[in-house]
């Protein structure tokens, strides 16, 4: 499916705007400033998906689309080692460690997930104007490329496209990189294209 500029712009806008609700509600949690922006987005075929993630050890916290689109599709919350372990200590207030998450930290990820992926869709569904809801989390670490292969070959629907947004999340004195990828079933991804175009077009 071709997305033009303004499609992209759209989708960007609405990443941004879950972003910011996003890191309103951890900066509420950690009673500390966060800012989360979404700089790039791409759309590549999901054949391709292993090549925008590094293969090295990474978190992924994932999410399978519910509510009015049941079956719909997969959010995927991709923290590499570092990122994830950066998260991890500003969380809980733990002293950074690069090697290993304890089982806390794990728990602190997958509220950053929630929380991200909570924000992102809630955005979402008041701009489309359909209810799109996450399932419950479920945390994978493993090295980046075999995580994202075992999660495509278990997907029964048709996903021929991959959204990627990159995703930066700043505190004083820590920058953090991650990904969400959005495994969208063909169906729905024409059917927000669809959306997205009537809103462009006023």
């Amino acid at each position: 499916m071709k997305f033009d500029a303004e499609l992209m712009d759209s989708l960007k806008e609405l990443a941004n705007i879950g972003a910011a609700h996003s890191a309103t509600t951890l900066s509420q949690m950690v009673n500390s400033q966060i800012n989360m922006c979404v700089p790039d987005i791409d759309l590549v075929d999901i054949s391709h998906t292993g090549d925008l993630i590094s293969d090295n050890i990474t978190t992924m916290v994932v999410f399978e689309l519910q509510g009015d689109v049941p079956n719909g599709g997969y959010l995927v919350l991709e923290l590499p080692g570092e990122s994830a372990a950066r998260t991890a200590s500003i969380l809980v207030g733990s002293k950074y460690n690069n090697n290993h998450l304890n089982e806390m930290e794990q728990s602190a990820i997958l509220e950053v997930g929630n929380i991200m992926i909570s924000a992102f869709l809630s955005a979402a569904s008041d701009l489309l104007g359909f209810i799109m809801l996450p399932s419950p989390p479920v945390l994978v670490v493993d090295m980046a490329h075999a995580a994202i292969t075992s999660l495509i070959a278990q997907m029964t629907m048709d996903v021929d496209e991959v959204i990627l947004f990159r995703v930066q999340l700043n505190t004083p004195g820590q920058d953090i990189s991650g990904n969400l990828l959005i495994f969208l079933e063909v169906g729905m991804l024409e059917k927000i294209a669809a959306r997205l175009r009537e809103i462009v077009a006023g």
